[in-house]
C-alpha cells in the first residue's frame, strides 16, 4: 500500500483504511485522540497502541509533522512567527498570537502565492505549490502544542497566511473539517476565519458548504481602478462580481462578512476613499476591519497616520457601517506574510 500522511485523512478515511488492514475500528479513535487531543508528535509516544500497529502506521500513514526551522518572537511574547519545513523541503510560515481571551494561529495554504498582490511580500515571491490538507493541519497542531506548553488552548485559526485559500479550495475545506471534527481537535466552526482576495466563484461555492466559518474579504479599495493596481485579481473579478458573490453568500448563510482594508498613506486613506467604501458596502451585512499597512521590503509605501486611520473609521461609523481598527501584531519581527521565508531565501539559507 502506498503511504498516505495521516494528517491528510479524515477520521472516516483513517478508520476505513485501518479496517481494510484488519484492525478493529476503535483503533482509529485511539489514533485520532492521540494526534488531535493529546497533541502527540510521534507514534512511539502513543502507548495505547500495540507496537506492531505503531510500526505499521509509521510506514503506511506517517505523521510528516512540519519541522520548525526559524522562530521570531516579539519582545512582549505575544507574537511568534515560525518558519516550518515540510517533508519535501519547502517551507511555510505560521504566526501564533496571544490576546487577552484568544490564542490564534495564522496558517498558510500555499507555498508562495500566484495572486501577485502588491501589498503582500508573499505575492512578490511567486507561486510554488499548493499545500495538502495535512500540511495546513500540521501548522495548527504545531501552534497548539506551543500554547499547550503554557497550559493554554488554541482558540482560533485564521487562514490569512501565505497563499490564497480559495485557490487551494479543496485542501482548505478538508483541513477545516478535520480540525472541526468533534471526535478530535473539536474547534468550533465559528473559531475559523478564511480570508480571500476575492475569487467570486469560490465565495459562492463556499456559501453552499453549510459551515458556520467566518469569511473575510481583502477589499483594500472600493473603486476598480485602484483595486486593479493593488490586487490584480480584480481585473478578473471586479467589484461588481465580487459584491454579487458576497450578497449571495450573505443570503445563503445569513452571516456577516468582514471586509479588510490595509491603509497605505496617500494611496487609499483619504475622505474620498472612505466615501467610496460607504457607497459600496452601505446596507450590506458586513464589518470593515481597517489594518495599518505592514511595510513590505522593496516598496516605498508607508502605513497611514493614526489621524487618517481614525478619520476614515469615523466616516464609516457615522454612516452606519460597523468598523474596527486592527491591533497590529508582529511588525517588530516582520510577521507579515512571506517576510520570514523571503528573508531566509534572500540570505541563501
Amino acid at each position: 500500500m502506498r503511504e498516505t500522511p495521516v494528517l491528510d485523512l479524515s477520521f472516516d478515511d483513517l478508520r476505513d483504511r485501518l479496517v481494510g488492514l484488519g484492525h478493529p475500528p476503535y483503533r482509529a479513535q485511539q489514533i485520532w485522540q492521540a494526534i488531535y487531543r493529546d497533541l502527540s508528535s510521534a507514534y512511539d509516544r502513543m502507548t495505547t497502541l500495540p507496537l506492531r500497529l505503531r510500526a505499521e502506521l509509521e510506514t503506511l500513514f506517517p505523521l510528516h509533522l512540519p519541522i520548525p526551522e526559524a522562530v521570531q518572537e516579539s519582545p512582549d511574547g505575544r507574537t511568534r512567527k515560525t518558519l516550518l519545513r515540510l517533508a519535501d523541503g519547502e517551507a511555510v510560515e505560521a504566526v501564533s498570537m496571544r490576546y487577552v481571551e484568544r490564542r490564534t494561529v495564522c496558517v498558510s495554504t500555499q507555498v508562495g502565492c500566484a495572486m501577485a498582490c502588491r501589498i503582500c511580500a508573499t505575492g512578490r515571491g511567486g507561486f510554488t505549490r499548493n499545500l495538502s490538507p495535512g500540511e495546513i493541519v500540521g501548522q495548527a497542531l504545531h501552534a497548539a502544542r506551543g500554547f499547550q506548553r503554557d497550559n493554554q488552548r488554541l482558540t482560533n485559526i485564521v487562514y490569512m497566511g501565505a497563499g490564497e485559500p480559495f485557490a487551494n479550495y479543496d485542501a482548505t475545506l478538508a483541513s477545516i473539517r478535520v480540525l472541526n471534527d468533534s471526535r478530535g481537535f473539536n474547534l468550533g466552526a465559528r473559531s475559523f476565519t478564511v480570508s480571500t482576495v476575492g475569487i467570486a466563484p469560490a465565495i459562492e461555492r463556499f456559501a453552499e458548504e453549510g459551515l458556520q466559518v467566518n469569511l473575510a474579504v481583502s477589499l483594500h479599495a472600493a473603486n476598480d481602478a485602484l483595486r486593479d493596481r493593488l490586487l490584480p485579481i480584480n481585473k478578473t473579478y471586479p467589484l461588481e462580481a465580487l459584491l454579487r458573490a458576497c450578497r449571495r453568500y450573505i443570503e445563503r448563510t445569513n452571516r456577516r462578512i468582514t471586509f479588510e482594508v490595509a491603509l497605505i498613506g496617500g494611496i487609499n486613506d483619504s475622505p474620498s476613499h472612505a466615501k467610496e467604501i460607504v457607497d459600496l458596502l452601505g446596507g450590506l451585512l458586513c464589518h470593515v476591519n481597517l489594518i495599518p499597512f505592514n511595510p513590505v521590503p522593496g516598496l516605498r509605501w508607508k502605513r497611514s497616520s493614526k489621524e487618517r486611520i481614525h478619520a476614515l473609521a469615523d466616516v464609516l461609523d457615522r454612516s452606519g457601517i460597523p468598523v474596527t481598527i486592527r491591533i497590529r501584531r508582529g511588525t517588530d519581527i516582520r510577521a507579515g506574510c512571506g517576510q520570514l521565508r523571503a528573508a531566509r531565501t534572500d540570505s541563501g539559507e
